[in-house]
């Protein structure tokens, strides 16, 4: 007589044995797919483990073959492996390569590695080396391996401009190591004294006595934030260089009247501008809307989250970007220029016009109510097209705000708009956002009580809660 007990347990021990099947099964297609269609998703707030959109635009445009080169030890392989693989993916264009310069001492010989965790990239005959192993150094890198021919930012110095070898807070050591990291050289032109001279005109005949000029080889230049008024020759010498063709950023800061660091009036070089359709208002934009309280701003910064159609801030989309002390610029197009706003303030912005008295203040009665334009980019129809961009504030790009969301996006931006390098202006790589933890005592004894105490016992009392009802 069979056995139903026996019966029984065979018949388990076959589902079992199926199930198992179908398990193992499962996992090795999942395992089979996702070796070969590789997709990942990113849930981190800030998006850390995505790449941004400029080195997607970079990398999937690729019209070349680009190589990267990782030396380090084999043990370092799969933390490299983490972002840089995500680079292969974007495009066919791109190879990585990964060596250990023990294992393969010649080839780290021939490319000149004198150090572990080496990265060079290759693009053609140009060879480009990223500092660290980060989006921003090798998309950098990339760039630079592409670009052809040098392109100098000329910052004019002589009269108070913030200063590239400043590291302080109000200082432009950030947007100098900006400009590197994107293929741009910087260097600070004194137009008195570098000894450029104005060429001839066209009819050939000597410049006049004293007369200077820009640098032959400067791409653009910035004049950002002079304190004290150029002298006739130096605002001579600005228009010039744009009006022939050249390439130039400015950015003037209201007159205001400071215990320290008091901005005198710029008649020449705001003459220039106005010559060109941008009038700088004599004025402070205060934003009262209360927007810039989250971000912990006061009033005199004024925070824009919206922008007009152009590329300089296409981009941008709803990424906030603030502008501490700046004044309101009016524009209108001219003969030879056409000039179109970027940004406004909010409509419940104000422009205060006491700026000697040292104190801000807003009177509603008096003082013109927002929006206001706060930055503008213009072009200039001469011998060949000239571009410029104004904005109503320098400091904006001073250590202590330029890492301020988009502030740096939008200078950068700014710059590869005035070079005609459209194709690199997207949002850029970030450093990985530091979050600090902060536990008050209060958070911390809530934390125990939870955790050692609370949890604890909610977990015995669900078990005997159990135990007594299946008694």
């Amino acid at each position: 007589m069979p056995n139903p007990m026996s019966s029984r347990q065979a018949k388990y021990g076959t589902y079992a044995a199926v199930y198992t099947l179908v398990i193992i099964a499962v996992l090795f297609a999942i395992n089979f797919l996702a070796n070969r269609y590789t997709k990942s998703w990113d849930s981190t707030a800030n998006k850390q483990f995505s790449l941004a959109d400029q080195t997607k635009n970079i990398v999937g445009g690729l019209k070349n073959d680009v190589t990267i080169n990782y030396f380090d030890k084999a043990t370092q392989f799969p933390q490299a492996r983490d972002l840089l693989d995500r680079y292969s993916a974007l495009s066919p264009k791109l190879h990585v390569n990964f060596y250990d310069p023990d294992k393969k001492p010649q080839i780290a010989k021939q490319a000149g590695v004198r150090s572990y965790g080496t990265i060079q990239v290759e693009s053609g005959t140009k060879k480009e080396e990223a500092k660290s192993l980060t989006e921003e150094e090798i998309t950098g890198a990339i760039i630079r391996s592409m670009k052809t021919g040098e392109r100098n930012a000329c910052f004019i110095t002589g009269s108070g401009e913030h200063s590239l070898d400043d590291s302080g807070r109000s200082g432009y050591s950030s947007v100098k190591d900006a400009l590197d990291r994107n293929n741009v050289k910087t260097r600070s032109v004194n137009l008195l004294t570098s000894g450029a001279k104005a060429a001839p005109d066209a009819a050939g005949a000597p410049p006049a006595a004293g007369q200077i000029a820009v640098p032959s080889d400067c791409t653009v230049i910035v004049v950002a934030g002079p304190q004290h008024e150029y002298v006739e020759p130096e605002a001579n010498a600005i228009k010039a260089f744009i009006e022939a063709g050249g390439k130039g950023m400015f950015l003037v800061d209201p007159p205001l009247a400071m215990s320290s660091g008091a901005v005198d009036d710029n008649a020449t070089l705001e003459g220039v501008l106005a010559g060109w359709g941008v009038t700088a208002d004599k004025d402070l934009v205060l934003d009262l809307s209360g927007i810039g309280q989250i971000f912990g701003l006061s009033e005199a910064v004024p925070l824009v989250t919206s922008y007009e159609s152009h590329a300089i801030v296409n981009s941008l989309k709803d990424i906030a970007t603030a502008f501490p002390l700046t004044r309101s610029l009016d524009i209108k197009n001219g003969d030879k220029t056409t000039v179109e706003k970027l940004f406004s303030s909010t409509d419940s912005s104000y422009a205060t016009t006491d700026l000697k008295s040292g104190q801000v203040r807003i009177d509603p009665k008096k003082d013109k109510k927002g929006p206001f334009v706060l930055a503008a980019a213009g072009k200039y129809t001469g011998p060949s097209e000239a571009r410029f961009v104004v904005v109503g504030s320098s400091q904006w790009l001073g250590n202590n705000f330029i890492k301020f969301n988009g502030n740096r996006d939008l200078f950068l931006n700014m710059m590869n708009w005035l070079t005609a390098d459209e194709d690199l202006i997207s949002i850029r790589p970030k450093s990985p956002e530091d979050r600090p933890l902060n536990m008050t005592p209060q958070k911390v004894n809530s934390l125990f009580w939870l955790s050692i105490v609370i949890f604890p016992l909610a977990v015995v009392g669900f078990g005997m809660a159990t135990w007594w009802k299946r008694r």
